[in-house]
This record gives C-alpha cells, sequence and structure tokens, in this order.
C-alpha cells in the first residue's frame, strides 16, 4: 500500500470487487469525455484482475479515485499496463502519475524480465510512459498474441487497425525493455521525475 495526498494506493484486492462496475463506467465515460481510442472492459473483466491481484486502485476514502490493471501476453514475455483512469475529480492532482508508477514497479517485481508495452492516444500518458523508461516504437515490436489485439475490438478506432493489418492506428506505441535499462537510466529518470512531476 502507498499513501499519496489523500489517495490510498495499493493492489486491487476480493475486497475490492465492490467498485468493478463503477471501474467499468468509468472507462466507458472517459472514451466519451476524451474522444480517445479506449478499450472497454466489462464489470466482469475488471473482477477477474482483481481476484488475480493484477490491478492496483486508488482510494479517497471509501471513494473510488482511479485504477490500471495488468494484463500478460506472449506466455508472460510482454505485459501491458492497461486502463489507466482516474475518476473525473480526481484529475490534475498526479494521481494518474502515482498509479502508473506503482503498476510498473509492481509488473517489474513481478515479471522482471518481461517487456512492459502501452497504446495510448493521451499525451499525458505518454510523459508518464517516457518519465518510466517506455520508448516509442513500431507496432511490430509489440507482442504478436492475437488475444491482445482482440482486445482492441471493443476501441473505437479498431476498423483502422485492421485494414493496416495491426501495423498501425491512432495510438503510439511505447515499450520499456529491461534489457535495455541499467541502473544508470533508472536513476536518471528518478532525478526527472523529482524535478518536473506531471500531472494528469
Amino acid at each position: 500500500m502507498y499513501l499519496f495526498k489523500e489517495f490510498k494506493i495499493e493492489v486491487a484486492k476480493e475486497e475490492h470487487l465492490i467498485y468493478a462496475s463503477q471501474i467499468s463506467a468509468m472507462i466507458e465515460q472517459a472514451a466519451v469525455d476524451k474522444m480517445v481510442g479506449l478499450a472497454l472492459r466489462s464489470a466482469e473483466y475488471i473482477a477477474e484482475k482483481m481476484k488475480e491481484q493484477k490491478a492496483v486502485i486508488a482510494l479517497c476514502g471509501e471513494k473510488l479515485a482511479g485504477f490500471c490493471y495488468i494484463e500478460l501476453w506472449g506466455g508472460k514475455s510482454f505485459i501491458a499496463n492497461s486502463g489507466l483512469i482516474v475518476a473525473k475529480k480526481y484529475r490534475k492532482t498526479g494521481l494518474a502519475k502515482e498509479i502508473k508508477s506503482y503498476v510498473f514497479k509492481y509488473s517489474r517485481k513481478n515479471f522482471p524480465k518481461a517487456k512492459i508495452f502501452g497504446l495510448t492516444t493521451n499525451p499525458a500518458v505518454m510523459n508518464i510512459n517516457t518519465s518510466l523508461g517506455y520508448k516509442p516504437v513500431v507496432y511490430s515490436d509489440l507482442t504478436d498474441d492475437d488475444k491482445f489485439w482482440e482486445g482492441c475490438s471493443s476501441c473505437v478506432n479498431f476498423d483502422i487497425l485492421q485494414r493496416t493489418g495491426r501495423l498501425r492506428c491512432l495510438c503510439t506505441a511505447m515499450l520499456f525493455d529491461p534489457l535495455e535499462f541499467n541502473i544508470e537510466d533508472e536513476n536518471k529518470l528518478s532525478r526527472q521525475a523529482c524535478l518536473a512531476h506531471q500531472e494528469l
């Protein structure tokens, strides 16, 4: 568990299942509000991630503040930290970066050899990813697991992905490769994060 301002950030567990429907609805609403490509997720899918302890939740007291979940692909050789969402009233507080950093460190601890990747149209999320050591890549550098790409089917831009043979879409592909990252890089990024805290 990690405390940030008035928020409690932790790995989601079965006790958090009561928030699954709310999280699903929040993801759907964010796609409408921001008019961005965002894969929708059912309450059942969110609940399963919580039961597997493959999600991170942020609470403000008993109120849902934010969420992000983990997906494993290609025999655990790739990880996606997906569905980063912050409740509207808690945006612009820095919470998004704290959630993303927490789930990123959790992923690295549990799957140290896996490449961590993401697809996003959100410039602020791109900035957060960059601060964590992600680099922009072409789609062919990501997992070739069909199930991952099928997960994009609920996105409004899925037809673009299909027409291009999964080689490009409106999202920017970003990748963190632990084999290309060393302790000097990590220290440098930590210093940068302290000097410039990106808010969302």
